[in-house]
Parts: C-alpha cells; structure tokens; sequence
C-alpha cells in the first residue's frame, strides 16, 4: 500500500493503523516522490492526498491513468465541496474520503477497493476490438472508444455471446432493469448509436441485425 500524504502526523498514524492492518504501507510526502513510487513499487492501492507539495493529488492521479497504471486510488483532502468530489474522481480516482475521517471506515473502503480489483473481469478481444469491463473502455485496434454506460453495456451484452442471436427482449432484460417497461425499440437506438461509434468510423460490421429475431455480434475480420 502506498500512502501519498506531506502531513506528517496523518501519514505516521495512516502507515501505523495500516500497518496493523497487516499491510506494508510505503509513504511518500510530496507528488513528484509518490507519482514515482506509484509508478515503480507496483502497490496494491493508494491513498492520495489532494494538496501536495510538487504536484498535486489530481495532477499525480491524471499521470497514473494516463500511463493506464490502474491501481485503485482512494483520494483523502480537507476538501470536501462536491466540485472537488467530482474532479478528483473525474481525474480516475476510485473513491474520495474527507478529512477527519474515521480510520475504521477508511480501512473498510480500502478493503472494499482491493476486493474490486481482484474481482475484475478479464478482458474481452474479438477480432480488432478490445473490452475491458472493470475499467469500462473499448478500443477498435489501437484507437479507444468513447461510449456512454448505456451503449457500454449493450457492447458487452453482445461481445459476450458473439455469434448468438438475441432478441430485443434478451437485451432488455440483460442491460435494463427486469421491470422496464418502457418501448423495446430503445434497443434499436442503442444499436445503430453503437454502429456509428464502433462500426462506422471503421468501416466494419460487426453488429448484424437478423431478420425478425434480433442482433448478433459477429468477427468481420480485423482489416475492412
């Protein structure tokens, strides 16, 4: 575990509560110091403070993504407006504790975050597209995808049964909630969104509309 705080009687009581805890605890006092202990210790989780001395907590957690390190964060500040809540877990934090905080609760949302990355799903490549499901991105070759979580969620419905045609009703009730009860046609909005997002700008047909049953993903090959 790595704990990235410049108080030193916050990180003295954090490396010794954790350390109880049964982690090894690394401390860094400053952004530049922890972006690089980050980037080369390989930790298991994060504790990042926002106002840091060097660079700042966003700054150090927007570096992380950028180099698709994907350690779980969990950002801790004395900020506690909804705007900071929103950068900080905008710049790819995975969750946000305001200061005093209880240490009991902090160790619990930490277990909570190592569960989850052991927990991922693996991810999915079919033909030149590429899913990664725990951290929700798609890619067509080397090109990323930007998707909104509904059209997310149809992708992976259908990647994850390629070559099996499912109906309307099967998507529905394996991307919605079982009691909507809205018009089915959403799927077919979902669908051709999809297509110009990941069909169209490749040139690729991938989503193959059959007849009276459905939709079915299918390989069109990695070059058009």
């Amino acid at each position: 575990m790595l704990v990235i705080e410049d108080d030193e009687k916050t990180a003295t009581a954090l490396r010794r509560g954790l350390t109880a805890e049964g982690y090894t605890v690394d401390v860094a006092h400053d952004g530049n110091d922890g972006l690089w202990i980050a980037i080369e210790s390989g930790a298991d989780v994060i504790v990042l403070d926002i106002m840091l001395p060097g660079m700042n907590g966003y700054r150090v957690c927007r570096e992380l993504r950028e180099r698709e390190i994907r350690t779980p964060i969990l950002m801790l500040t004395a900020k506690d407006g909804e705007w900071d809540e929103a950068e900080g877990l905008d710049t790819g934090a995975d969750d946000y504790l305001v200061k005093p905080f209880s240490f009991p609760v902090l160790a619990a949302r930490l277990r909570a975050l190592l569960r989850r990355a052991a927990d991922a799903p693996a991810p999915i490549s079919v033909g030149d597209l590429r899913i990664d499901p725990g951290r929700r991105r798609v890619w067509r070759g080397e090109v990323e995808v930007d998707l909104t979580a509904r059209q997310f969620d149809v992708l992976e419905f259908l990647v994850r049964r390629s070559g099996q045609v499912q109906s309307k009703g099967d998507i529905l009730r394996g991307v919605w909630a079982h009691d909507f009860d809205g018009d089915p046609n959403i799927v077919e909005v979902y669908v051709r969104r999809l297509r110009q997002a990941i069909d169209e700008p490749f040139d690729r047909h991938s989503i193959e509309t059959v007849r009276g049953a459905g939709y079915r993903w299918v390989d069109d090959g990695a070059d058009p």
